[in-house]
């Protein structure tokens, strides 16, 4: 593409001096298995993130400088409990698969305490070889850190809590060429591009490295996030959300309250609808792939019947179904990755548990490296229900309170969401049906859009229980009970 044809704030933002402290090529990822993706104290996942060192003393000036809310001094601190709105252009050179990222974020500190870094997750830095070209707070340049998956941007100083600051940053990554390991998250192959966790989002610094196809993420939903992709030859785009206002290579939309935004691109997708509830469906397939309007039935049926089982309707005025050329399932708000080369027979199980993500995940969030029960156990249980598939576990028992890291290849599916799933259902039987579709609809109503975990989980079918939970919770939580 030309620079002419460039958005005004690409240029701009490129064109400011920048000084990056450090920037570590993509190592090499553990392979995933081959069953649909989808941690600590319970409440890891709402407490502000610190650094190993000792937190400094503040400066004793008061006075912000001149165009920013922020005071000199140091804390050392981050949080997850920054309310941010991100405004974001994407570029994409299709034949090669570069892609060119700006993104301004507003970022208001909620934490209540100061802080004076944001640490901000995406998966570019560790699959796309990541460069950043540009860095600002309040247009003040700062030199960003990459560790792991984590842009760890420094704020110059300490934002102090309820006020705010604007974080721009200027990256450029490359999507690989295959669907090996944790690539396909990634990915230009076979035509079709896929780009999932590539905004650099409020997150906190966690490893992507796991012994299992564990989702190593955790983040705060946004009330409003505004995109616009760019190619440089005519595609058409998958995305969340109300269908993108189209102009010339340019695609536009906007999503809100989402804690991520994934998209697809393909040059011959197909567009399939359908309703469910006043829901509008979209299933995008390429030709001879999947069966779009297998996809739009099954999808349609699960978010129904799903609203109906918790008595909660679907978060989002749309819901999109994608054709991707491998990987795994994959869960976004109101997006979902089905792979092209599912077996048939796997379909309708893909479709159900991502479509449960949409509460479990979409709807209320969690820590997902350190508590993967609180998403995968209850939106697989919700997805075995509806689908009359609970089934029992080909693993030995084991703990369901530790983080993705400490569970194996072999047994990570097995553990987590199928013995998680059925210590639920012990639980349902239990205290009663009823009760417990009402318990997880109180905790998803206390919990919406926010974050939340298993504890959270847990004490909210406790306080509906008439019988005593906490024997199967101690045997089965050991660090929470």
């Amino acid at each position: 593409m030309t620079e002419s044809g460039r958005p005004r704030r690409l240029a701009a933002l490129l064109g400011l001096a920048l000084v990056v402290s450090a920037c570590s090529p993509a190592p090499s990822v553990a392979p995933l298995a081959t069953i649909s993706a989808p941690p600590v104290p319970p409440m890891a996942s709402v407490t502000p993130t610190t650094r190993p060192s000792p937190v400094a003393t503040p400066s004793p000036s008061p006075d912000p400088t001149p165009g920013t809310a922020i005071v000199p001094g140091t804390v050392d601190r981050s949080s997850l409990e920054v309310s941010a709105v991100y405004d974001v252009d994407l570029e994409v050179t299709v034949g090669t698969g570069a892609v060119a990222v700006v993104v301004s974020i507003e970022a208001r500190n909620e934490s209540g305490g100061p802080i004076d870094r944001l640490e901000l997750n995406t998966i570019a830095a560790r699959l796309g070889g990541l460069e950043i070209t540009a860095a600002t707070v309040d247009d003040r340049p700062v030199a960003v850190t990459i560790d792991d998956q984590t842009l760890l941007v420094p704020l110059g100083g300490i934002l102090p809590d309820g006020a705010s600051t604007t974080v721009r940053l200027g990256y450029t990554a490359t999507l690989r060429p295959d669907l090996r390991g944790s690539n396909w998250l990634f990915s230009r192959t076979g035509g079709t591009l896929a780009l999932y966790r590539w905004i650099p989002w409020v997150s906190r610094a966690v490893p992507f490295d796991r012994p299992n196809y564990g989702d190593p993420f955790v983040t705060p939903s946004s009330p409003l996030v505004r995109v616009r992709v760019t190619t440089d030859i005519p595609m058409i785009l998958a995305s969340p959300g109300a269908e993108p206002v189209v102009d010339g290579l340019t695609w536009t939309f906007d999503a809100r309250n989402v804690r991520d935004v994934s998209i697809v691109l393909a040059p011959d997708f197909r567009v399939t609808t359908g309703d469910a509830d006043g829901i509008a469906v979209r299933a995008y397939t390429r030709p001879g792939g999947l069966d779009a309007d297998r996809l739009v039935v099954q999808a349609s049926g699960a978010l129904a019947q799903m609203a109906s089982r918790l008595g909660l309707p679907y978060p989002w005025p749309a819901y999109t179904i994608v054709e991707t050329p491998g990987g795994y399932g994959m869960e976004s708000p109101g997006l979902i990755w089905i792979p092209s080369g599912v077996a048939s027979a796997s379909i309708p199980y893909l479709v159900a548990h991502e479509t449960a993500h949409q509460w479990f995940y979409g709807l209320v969030g969690n820590d997902q490296q350190a508590e993967p029960f609180a998403d995968e156990a209850a939106a697989d249980l919700l997805a075995r229900t509806v689908l009359g598939t609970l089934r029992g576990s080909r693993c030995e028992a084991a703990p369901l309170d530790r983080s993705i890291a400490r569970y194996s290849r072999a047994c990570y599916y097995e553990v987590i969401y199928i013995q998680g799933g059925n210590v639920l259902d012990d639980v349902r039987a239990a205290m009663g049906t009823d009760r417990f579709w009402a318990a997880l609809r109180a905790y998803l109503d206390a919990n919406r859009f926010g974050l939340a975990g298993t504890r959270q989980l847990l004490e909210a079918l406790r306080a509906a229980s008439p019988v005593d939970l906490l024997p199967t919770l101690r045997a089965r939580f050991p660090s929470l009970y």
